[in-house]
């Protein structure tokens, strides 16, 4: 997982094609009067950055000149660029400094077996920050990094900023859209193509990481994209000014590929470069998009009796349980690769409730990944053993040890009281910025602790009298820097409660409709948020359920099989994921229902009590969707 960022500040920006109701900014004007503001510093930003990548930081800027009426760039800086401000607004447009672009990267590095610091600048000089991994669509070396490969690879694009290739560029070159368009994985990146004068930037198809835009306005006067925003921010979208239906200052950037060309027009005096968005090339990812399902409503004979009992329909729904079973096991074998130094005894954890889908990730993990390793499983309770998530963690990790007894698991029990994390609440606060709700900030909280992996293990010091185990919990922290999360199952599989509450009220069709709606607000409403707190430990996530090849086979298969809403809870809902326990051995694990992390941590329960007094009152304020005010 790395941090990334692009500041950009000198540039009148039209931001109107990518952002509702976006107006363009100067940045500097020779008609206005108002001096520059600026909320926080680029030490700031590095600053979130780093925690996101702690194992390098870097920063290059270039300063962009006019000459003769064309905009032309001085050579790739270490240090940071001069900001323009009222001091200096009367340039000679015609032959002077137009804007400053810092490109800043912190790097966790897990493949590639030399250290690499980012920003990546090539010969040429293009510059890449990437935060991301390819796991498909572009042939990397298991031992190369694919940072290096991607800057490599975009080097070989051609100039357009269309699908249209101009009559100048050689055959069989890619623009950058139909290249980024191949990418099997997340991603998210920034890259200046020196060629034709343009930044590209945005995020993979599904949102799977992180990538925030700051418009300029009154406050602060740049354009800016970053991994994360820096906490003196977060006060910035609450403040007095803001008013009703007034953008946040940091806005999740929508999923897709954007270009910022500096063959800008001149218009009353000033540079103004237009922001475009360019669709996704490649059919496949497109259909992904679109996430349209073929067999949505059953016949009657369908589900019959005995059409369930026919030998033939059972074959065939053998067939479809074995194909999501392997489609998931790649997908997890994908997401154990890694290289370098910092593997440690447990290179990959998985974030663990006991429930289903992290149940049938820890399972699949034990078959992708080398037997010497152990296995971190990340339980977080806000009520001792109590929790329901701890107690299903400790019964998961009992089935697992029977099915994998040469593994060593180690369930890493992650305690915490809402009441003594006053101190970190703001911190955790700016990482799920701009999301802004008490249900996001308790599933944040939840998951910044979890990803720590900072708790207790127990372990067996000998037998009692009665020969049963006796354990001892010591303490102990995760080391892991790659973290299974089972993000996706419950939107594909049906398996949050409101997809039975639609059911009932418009069948299938109706479910159908809900699900889709989830997955293509997953990157906005969940992604990016989980993204920033699991990263700001210095671990990625991955989401295996998120891989495009599993979701492909998903969408292939007919709505009635994943899921049959007319049945109990923990029997229909994601009933094709239960069928996959059960070939896994988890006959405990295929039974167990759905249950959210802020409910299973019990964060929701103090929460409610802390902020509303009582369970009772935050139902009756609406508290899951009730807004919070910065600390």
């Amino acid at each position: 997982m790395c941090g990334i960022a692009l500041i950009i500040s000198g540039v009148r920006v039209d931001l109107s094609h990518i952002l509702p109701d976006a107006t363009d900014y100067y940045y500097y004007s020779p008609h206005s009067q108002q001096s520059e503001t600026t909320l926080f510093s680029v030490d700031d930003i590095k600053a979130a950055l780093r925690k996101r990548g702690p194992d390098s930081l870097g920063s290059k800027s270039i300063s962009l000149h006019v000459h003769d009426g064309r905009i032309i760039r001085s050579s790739v800086e270490e240090e940071e660029p001069t900001i323009l401000s009222k001091s200096n607004v009367d340039i000679d447009l015609n032959n002077g400094l137009v804007g400053n672009f810092l490109f800043v990267g912190a790097t966790l590095q897990l493949r590639g077996v030399h250290p690499i610091t980012q920003p990546l600048v090539d010969k040429s000089g293009n510059i890449l920050v990437y935060n991301g991994e390819v796991f498909g669509g572009i042939e990397i070396v298991n031992d190369s990094n694919d940072a290096e490969v991607l800057i490599e690879s975009l080097s070989k694009c051609c100039n357009c900023l269309s699908c249209q290739h101009d009559a100048a560029c050689s055959p069989g070159k890619y623009s950058v859209p139909e290249f980024l368009s191949k990418i099997k994985g997340p991603w998210a990146l920034i890259y200046w193509q020196e060629s034709s004068k343009t930044i590209w930037f945005g995020r993979d198809a599904l949102g799977r990481r992180s990538l925030l835009i700051h418009r300029p306005n009154i406050k602060d006067s740049r354009l800016m994209l970053s991994s994360v925003s820096p906490p003196y921010a977060l006060h910035a979208d609450f403040g007095s000014e803001n008013g009703p239906g007034e953008p946040s200052f940091w806005e999740e950037l929508p999923c897709g590929v954007y270009s910022l060309s500096m063959n800008a027009s001149k218009m009353n005096g000033n540079w103004v470069c237009e922001v475009k968005r360019h669709d996704w090339l490649d059919p496949l990812l497109q259909e992904l998009i679109k996430w349209d399902r073929s067999l949505v409503e059953p016949t009657p004979d369908v589900l019959s009796d005995v059409y369930k009992t026919c030998s033939n329909e059972q074959e065939q729904r053998a067939k479809l349980h074995q194909e999501v079973l392997s489609a998931l096991k790649e997908s997890v074998r994908r997401r154990t690769i890694f290289s370098g130094v910092h593997q440690g005894n447990s290179p990959v954890a998985v974030l663990f409730s006991g429930g289903l889908d992290s149940m049938i990730l820890a399972a699949l993990l034990d078959q992708c990944l080398d037997p010497k390793y152990e296995i971190d499983l990340l339980n977080v309770s806000f009520d001792g053993q109590l929790a329901p998530d701890r107690i299903s963690a400790r019964a998961g990790v009992n089935e697992l040890r029977k099915i994998a007894p040469l593994r060593r698991w180690n369930l890493v029990e992650i305690d915490a009281e809402l009441s003594k994390l006053t101190p970190e609440t703001p911190h955790v606060m700016s990482l799920i910025n701009p999301s802004n709700t008490y249900m996001d900030l308790n599933i944040g909280i939840a998951l910044w602790l979890a990803a720590g992996g900072d708790g207790w293990v127990s372990e067996e010091i000998g037998t009692d009298s009665n020969n049963h185990s006796e354990c001892q919990r010591i303490k102990y922290k995760s080391e892991s820097r790659i973290l299974l999360v089972g993000s996706g199952a419950d939107e594909q599989c049906a398996g949050y409660g409101r997809h039975k509450t639609k059911y009932k009220k418009s069948s299938w069709a109706g479910l159908n409709e809900e699900m889709k709606l989830d997955m293509q607000r997953i990157w906005k409403r969940n992604l990016g948020r989980d993204d920033r707190c699991i990263a700001d430990n210095g671990k990625e996530a991955r989401f295996p359920f998120l891989d495009e090849d599993v979701i492909r086979i998903l969408l292939d298969i007919p709505l009635w099989e994943i899921a049959d809403l007319r049945q109990p809870s923990g029997v229909g809902d994601k009933k094709i994921l239960r069928e996959v326990a059960r070939m896994l051995h988890l006959q405990e694990a295929a039974v167990l229902p759905k249950r959210a992390i802020q409910f299973g941590s019990r964060i929701a329960r103090e929460s409610n009590r802390k902020n509303f007094g009582s369970n009772r009152a935050a139902n009756q304020a609406s508290a899951g969707s009730a807004l919070f005010n910065p600390l």
